[in-house]
């Protein structure tokens, strides 16, 4: 079993009935527990302008879990680059790599909502500069030398614990992410299961001389919650991940492609569709060991933590004492040798 995710956005709809605080203290516990359960990562989003409080602040999540956590990898995918300071966010990054001692996985993305970039004062048509221009400025701030920086001498302390950075990926489902990869000698981190694409950056990386390319698939990930009774479930889980599901159609559009969207409109919909599924024990411990992987988002769309509990008990006391694991997580900094990628097979 070598791809067991826990993820969060924290969606807050208007009518939930936790507290917000409660909410986010789940999310911490979740992590800790998850930590202790054999989980290979913990994953965090981000939004901003939203109406329904999509997590707008992952670094700061993902600091609170490092301190919570000893051996899973905490993954913020996708960190939305162009729309931060990268001076503040090679200092903020920094800090969560080396609470976690170098267990921080940041997939780097343009995001795809206009509205996002107005309200914080970015342009939309310059995003791709934007994203370029702030990864040039983290790689040059994590090597703890001086550089100059809008005009000034600057020099960004602490170095974060993984060297010669922390693992950053490219994210995107296009061939223009596909080539800034390439140029910044990265791993490619696609929204969506592309052959086509992976390997059109891995023959961008043989032309550019690029020696230790890899493609991070999203393997068709579901939001998965077990249920001694999925029927049963549906009826009390069914509202929140239809509520997932329908508020990302919102922000739809037609570049946009991505393992998340969900083209249902009901519950009916969204059972057939697959994105979101509710299984036995059994059922879960046979697709866990066909396919090495389970995703869970125990909070999604506002879940209760209660109702979320139950899964992720369900899960420990009838799933996992079935399932064998590495060791090892699924992506781990070699500190000595300075790389965090693999070649491709």
């Amino acid at each position: 079993m070598d791809n067991l995710i826990l993820r969060f956005d924290m969606r807050y709809p208007a009518d939930a009935t936790t507290p917000v605080d409660a909410f986010y203290r789940a999310a911490i516990e979740m992590s800790s527990w998850a930590d202790r359960h054999h989980f290979n990562a913990i994953g965090f989003s981000e939004h901003h302008n939203t109406d329904d409080g999509y997590l707008p602040s992952p670094l700061t999540m993902a600091s609170a879990v490092a301190g919570r956590t000893e051996k899973a990898m905490i993954a913020v995918s996708a960190l939305l680059v162009p729309l931060h300071d990268p001076l503040r966010l090679a200092e903020d990054i920094a800090v969560v790599d080396i609470l976690s001692r170098g267990r921080l996985v940041i997939t780097a993305g343009l995001g795809y909502r206009p509205e996002e970039y107005a309200a914080l004062g970015k342009s939309w048509q310059h995003r791709g500069a934007l994203m370029d221009d702030n990864l040039t400025t983290l790689f040059q701030a994590w090597t703890g030398e001086h550089f100059i920086y809008n005009g000034t001498r600057v020099k960004v302390l602490p170095r974060p614990f993984s060297r010669p950075h922390p693992l950053v990926c490219i994210g995107g489902n296009s061939k223009a992410a596909a080539r800034r990869a390439v140029r910044f000698g990265l791993p490619f981190s696609p929204a969506i299961d592309d052959n086509d694409l992976a390997d059109y950056y891995y023959r961008q990386s043989r032309q550019a001389g690029f020696t230790t390319p890899y493609v991070v698939m999203p393997q068709h990930p579901s939001t998965t919650f077990i249920a001694e009774d999925p029927q049963r479930a549906w009826h009390s889980l069914g509202p929140y991940m239809l509520y997932d599901a329908l508020s990302y159609g919102q922000w739809r559009h037609a570049s946009r492609r991505a393992y998340a969207e969900s083209f249902a409109s009901n519950l009916d919909e969204l059972k057939a569709e697959g994105k979101y599924r509710i299984l036995t024990p059994d059922q879960a411990v046979e697709i866990a060991r066909s396919t090495g992987s389970l995703h869970f988002a125990p909070l999604v769309g506002g879940t209760p933590p209660d109702l979320g509990w139950e899964s992720l008990e369900l899960f420990a006391a009838r799933v996992l004492p079935k399932l064998q694991f590495d060791e090892a997580p699924a992506y781990k900094a070699d500190h000595e040798n300075n790389t965090h990628v693999k070649n491709q097979e």
